[in-house]
């Protein structure tokens, strides 16, 4: 009989946990997050874990939660279609200068990051004039855009515009990266920025309402959920979707940027940006059919991975990441890991480590060491080695990255 690959986590009176955790600390509030799912009676099956399981509002991030007539906003989150983008190019280490300062720099001017202002309109996170691209794009979203703010006016938000196309803050980056033959690579990570956290926040609330009018009880208040079947739900569906469309488009519009910055920097030879191109969202949810019913998935903190599906797994500023292959495993709901998880709160990791330690963990990155980003510090993070190690049965790697250039908000 083959040993299998993950931990059960038995939950009482409720869908049991399968998590893929071997080799890697789970937090007890995590586990407890976990549970407080499992017992939802909506639960199809069980409740997945993904090795960088860790705690979140309301669910867990890094889990995947299969459910039948029910979504959980909260457990969708805020940062709705977050994911990561890949581009391999035709460049090699050797056509790299020494010095990675201005390259860094030209992609830090192209692609607007971080957040000041408070988020408002003189925000420098925030496009002041769209580039043309940019203004087109939105064109293709505006319609479906003004359906759902005219059936509920409180999402209208006033970035929705300038936000598309930039990056934001936290744990988002973009990268210049190395792979196994030193080819080059261009990677980043952002999701549907102002816009898509105005929808999740306001139909997390509106769940709740739906809760307290209908006297329903839960271990978590985040945990409130909208039923299928009802005008909310069709309308959180919608609005989700488009949000999560909303997020592909600004990754794709950011990667260009990145792309045609290095290219107009000076510091490389031209080079052509195509050879292999990743686009996948870890923060979503989707229709699907799994162990013969067709159910919601929803992934928070988790990479779809089906047989043959192409993911991206990233690590910390200072570790490796991943491209990967699906290996379709049915018990993970073709899931995987959305990269190596927090080991720790960002307070936690701001109180434990010094600008020292973050210089040392990111020795050999030209990226920000300042103390603003010493909660994404390396060691704030799970090993990502332990990670990719617990999920061999989900995933297999088809590149191995390392950072050479880092661009946080």
């Amino acid at each position: 009989m083959t040993e299998r690959n993950y931990n059960v986590i038995e939950t009482e009176n409720g869908a049991p946990i399968k998590a893929w955790t071997k080799g890697v600390p789970v937090e007890a509030e995590a586990e407890a997050q976990l549970k407080n799912v499992a017992r939802l009676p909506f639960i199809h099956k069980w409740v997945a874990a993904m090795p960088d399981v860790h705690w979140g509002i309301g669910a867990t991030i890094g889990s995947v939660i299969p459910t039948k007539g029910a979504i959980i906003p909260a457990a969708v989150g805020v940062d709705l279609g977050c994911g990561v983008a890949a581009v391999k190019t035709t460049l090699n280490a050797r056509d790299l200068p020494d010095n990675l300062h201005n390259v860094r720099t030209a992609i830090e001017r192209a692609v607007p990051h971080g957040r000041t202002a408070n988020g408002r309109e003189a925000d420098r996170g925030a496009w002041a004039n769209p580039p043309a691209e940019n203004l087109e794009t939105w064109a293709s979203l505006d319609e479906r855009y003004k359906a759902i703010v005219t059936a509920h006016p409180k999402i209208a938000h006033k970035q929705r515009v300038n936000h598309l196309g930039t990056l934001g803050t936290g744990n988002h980056f973009i990268e210049v990266c190395l792979d196994e033959t030193e080819g080059v690579w261009l990677m980043l990570h952002s999701g549907s920025r102002g816009v898509g956290n105005r929808i999740g926040t306001y139909f997390i609330e509106l769940a709740r309402e739906e809760m307290r009018r209908f006297f329903i009880n839960l271990p978590d208040r985040d945990l409130a959920y909208l039923a299928e079947g009802t005008e909310h739900f069709r309308d959180y569906v919608e609005a989700v979707s488009w949000a999560q469309d909303y997020a592909m488009q600004n990754r794709s519009l950011m990667m260009n940027a990145a792309i045609e910055a290095v290219r107009a920097s000076g510091e490389v030879p031209e080079f052509n940006a195509t050879v292999e191109v990743v686009n996948c969202h870890h923060n979503y949810i989707a229709r699907e059919h799994h162990y013969g019913e067709n159910v919601i998935i929803t992934r928070k903190g988790a990479v779809r991975a089906r047989k043959g599906d192409m993911g991206i797994i990233p690590g910390s500023m200072g570790a490796r990441s991943y491209i990967v292959r699906g290996l379709g495993n049915p018990e993970s709901f073709d899931s995987c890991s959305h990269g190596a998880g927090r080991a720790m709160s960002r307070r936690e990791a701001k109180r434990r480590f010094t600008l020292e330690d973050h210089e040392r963990a990111t020795e050999g990155v030209e990226c920000r060491k300042d103390a603003d980003v010493i909660d994404e510090t390396p060691k704030a993070y799970k090993d990502i080695e332990a990670v990719m190690a617990a999920q061999a049965d989900l995933v297999e790697v088809v590149h191995t990255l390392r950072q050479v250039v880092c661009v946080k908000g």
